[in-house]
């Protein structure tokens, strides 16, 4: 099959796609490109993901259940836990997790694990792309020695590979995966030609660069924009608490300006996959070449310390009631990362756990988009806990509430009725007026 014939593939819409991975990025991917007419297949280890899939059944909670009933239901899609069956899959795109390991060094086992299993199955004029997120110079680096040596199969002669970073957005219902545009990398021209063909299909633009360590490049210059905004915007929090200043104010009436100014919102420090990690990937890189990378470190230390900062403003509000935190209750608001999704990767909240933990504390947790913690790599500790109800008795029983996570559909005024001590990280009381002896204290 010709570089032409695999064009005309995709244009007919018989072009079938494997998806690795099944997770936040997987996932959306696979019904992006169903909902445009092409078949996909879905890989993933995970048993428990592909029989969901297979029968319709959400797990993750802001998709919704009728994608998966339509998934379900479709003969144009698979899920399936067999890899040899990467051979019916003329393109293989691999999104697959990029952790960081305990040295905050890139953790690329997954990827290599991945690529080791693509080459045993790889076959002539197939597409391979990675969507995880990287070091520079990975795709071509790390990823083509691996598919040729297993595979006896050459780049960019026997077969093609790309990459392509993924930019979901979790939760955000103005941006899916169809309206974000896609950057594109190749290995060689004509690579970059079929990525490009087959992403056209179902993405609203595909924006196409030199190589595919350039598109490595993109993906972490934006989170690395954001992680050194966010940590200056953190660290002007702190600041301006001491000069009794909202924070919050300041930016709002900063945010009016129609020019030079991009509004970033501080929190209780980094949550997610992308912007706690991504950066350190490109520290990690440019040792290689002898080179610094302040201003990342130093956002990466700002970020870091705000769940401690956190602490510090829960044993004030202790204070002000003449309470210690040891021995405390303590209930922490949000467990995941974000408003209104059931991600907690890299949540902060797992972070202000162990700092109350450490002091002795009693920690609970409401979030209802996660009523149980399932087991995640670093923080195995909470496995199984499980989500106080909400209502006023529970609620009143503990000595501070912290809000970590500002979910939307909270009652943030029940809040302030059942409980006099809130500490506040997300700005999520502006507006609900102190009754009584109640204490907010922003964090």
């Amino acid at each position: 099959m010709s570089y032409t014939d695999l064009i005309e593939k995709i244009e007919r819409k018989e072009f079938v796609i494997g998806i690795v991975g099944l997770g936040y990025v997987g996932l959306p991917l696979m019904w992006t490109f169903h909902q445009k007419g092409m078949p996909v297949v879905g890989y993933d280890i995970d048993e428990k993901k592909v029989k969901n899939l297979k029968e319709g059944i959400p797990y993750i909670k802001h998709l919704g259940s009728d994608m998966m009933e339509v998934l379900a239901q479709s003969e144009r899609c698979e899920a399936t836990i067999d890899f040899t069956r990467l051979t019916e899959a003329d393109a293989i795109l691999m999104c697959v997790p990029t952790p960081l390991d305990h040295h905050r060094e890139p953790d690329m086992s997954f990827v290599v694990q991945t690529t080791e299993t693509v080459s045993k199955y790889l076959r002539k004029n197939q597409l391979v792309i990675l969507e995880s997120t990287t070091w520079p110079g990975t795709t071509e680096e790390l990823m083509i020695p691996i598919l040729e040596k297993n595979s006896g199969l050459k780049a960019g002669k026997d077969f093609y590979l790309a990459y392509s970073p993924e930019r979901e957005d979790p939760g955000n219902s103005n941006f899916n995966t169809a309206k974000i545009p896609k950057v594109v990398g190749g290995h060689g021209e004509e690579a970059l030609s079929i990525a490009k063909a087959m992403y056209d299909t179902a993405i609203v633009q595909t924006v196409p660069v030199s190589d595919c360590k350039t598109a490595e490049a993109v993906k972490l210059t934006e989170n690395i924009f954001r992680s050194v905004n966010i940590a200056l915007v953190n660290e002007l929090k702190v600041v301006y608490e001491s000069m009794g200043i909202d924070v919050h104010e300041v930016l709002d009436a900063a945010a009016t300006k129609p020019f030079g100014f991009m509004k970033f919102t501080p929190g209780p420090g980094l949550g997610g996959h992308c912007i706690p990690i991504d950066p350190f990937y490109l520290t990690w890189k440019a040792r290689e070449f002898e080179k610094n990378t302040r201003f990342i470190e130093l956002a990466g230390e700002i970020n870091t310390v705000m769940p401690r900062y956190v602490l510090d403003r829960t044993i004030l509000g202790l204070n002000a009631h003449k309470k210690a935190i040891n021995g405390s209750k303590i209930l922490v608001i949000g467990l995941a990362y974000k408003p209104d999704i059931d991600d907690m990767r890299e949540s902060p909240t797992f972070k202000i756990f162990d700092l109350l933990k450490e002091v002795g504390a009693e920690i609970s947790y409401y979030d209802q988009y996660i009523p149980t913690i399932s087991e995640t790599r670093e923080h195995k500790e909470y496995t199984g806990q499980k989500s106080i109800k909400w209502n006023k008795d529970t609620i009143s029983g503990f000595d501070a509430v912290i809000i970590s996570t500002n979910h939307s559909d909270i009652n943030y005024s029940e809040l302030a009725n059942w409980n006099n001590c809130i500490i506040d990280t997300r700005n999520a009381m502006k507006g609900i007026e102190p009754k009584n002896e109640i204490h907010f204290f922003k964090a």
